[in-house]
């Protein structure tokens, strides 16, 4: 029988965010919950399934991956974009993409709190008080320190909004800014060298794309105050990774807070992992039981909807 796959299913959730037994009763139902980066490998898993289930971005599923993939005819994605799936190839193998919506909006919290971690030094802490320590670091808190945001858009600006509710002052830049769009949400539009010099924390909501590629440089980087903190919860390509790891190793700045990152899942050699200026997160920026929970409910009614021949949410 055709195979329904599940791919990249890290937490062992999928089966237990909505209900499948509507769609069990039509097809066997496979988890795969570790990544699969290798290509070959990656094409004997999924030759027998007819339905692919992914992740938004985590698995690629460029034009050679569809061709080899003969048996695939719904490639169903998290999210209602996903820059990791060639749709005109997908198109011309007879392949249906469909999406879904998301819930609520969790990243703006998540990046609050990863700067709260940071500069105050959670993760260390936490460890020292387990291994029988107590107080050995200290921190700024938010008030009355300069938050830079690079990208005032739909992510950008609640993360304003959030850290002038701890008393921060927010200036932005992005290559479109206006002082005219900042405005209204009590943020003040600089230039880029002025966030970079000017702001104690700074913090990345852009799309990536091939302009915000390499967008934060090495000539970025250094501006930065040493006191100065980066935060990227976007995409990792936006930041020049090797120049953000010399400014790390070299304590030009205070230090960086990542979800994501140039080669996910991080691999475990990546020089990252030792440096201890470093708050690192699994790109869980968007990954909470709500929007799992809106993400599975709405892949079950795709795959249903597909079955029956009118299939929704099309890409």
């Amino acid at each position: 029988m055709p195979t329904v796959t599940i791919l990249d299913d890290y937490q062992r959730v999928a089966l237990s965010s909505a209900d499948w037994s509507a769609v069990r009763d039509r097809y066997p139902i496979e988890v795969v919950d570790e990544h699969i980066p290798d290509r070959d490998m990656l094409v004997r898993r999924l030759r027998d399934s007819e339905i692919v289930v992914a992740m938004r971005e985590r698995t690629r599923f460029p034009a050679d991956l569809l061709r080899a993939l003969p048996a695939l005819r719904l490639l169903v994605t998290t999210g209602m974009v996903n820059a990791a799936i060639d749709l005109d190839a997908a198109r011309q193998q007879g392949v249906t993409v469909c999406g879904t919506t998301g819930w609520g909006n969790a990243m703006p919290e998540l990046t609050i709190g990863m700067i709260i971690a940071l500069t105050r030094n959670f993760a260390q802490e936490d460890a020292a008080v387990r291994a029988g320590g107590w107080q050995h670091t200290i921190g700024p808190g938010l008030a009355g320190h300069t938050l830079g945001v690079v990208g005032l858009g739909r992510l950008g600006t609640p993360v304003a909004r959030l850290a002038q509710a701890f008393e921060m002052s927010v200036i932005a830049w992005s290559p479109h800014l206006t002082p005219q769009r900042a405005a209204p949400h009590g943020v003040r539009a600089v230039s880029k060298q002025e966030l970079f010099t000017d702001s104690d924390v700074i913090t990345i909501h852009m799309p990536l794309s091939e302009t915000t590629r390499g967008l934060v440089g090495a000539a970025d980087l250094a501006l930065m105050k040493p006191s100065a903190y980066l935060v990227n919860t976007s995409r990792g390509p936006i930041v020049d990774e090797e120049a953000l790891l010399a400014a790390l190793r070299e304590r030009r700045i205070a230090g960086a807070g990542l979800d994501v990152y140039d080669v996910e899942p991080l691999p475990v050699d990546h020089p990252l992992r030792t440096l201890r200026n470093t708050l690192l997160l699994p790109h869980i920026g968007y990954v909470t039981t709500d929007s799992y929970r809106t993400f599975y409910e709405q892949i079950v009614e795709n795959i249903l909807a597909w079955h029956d021949g009118a299939p929704v949410r099309l890409l």
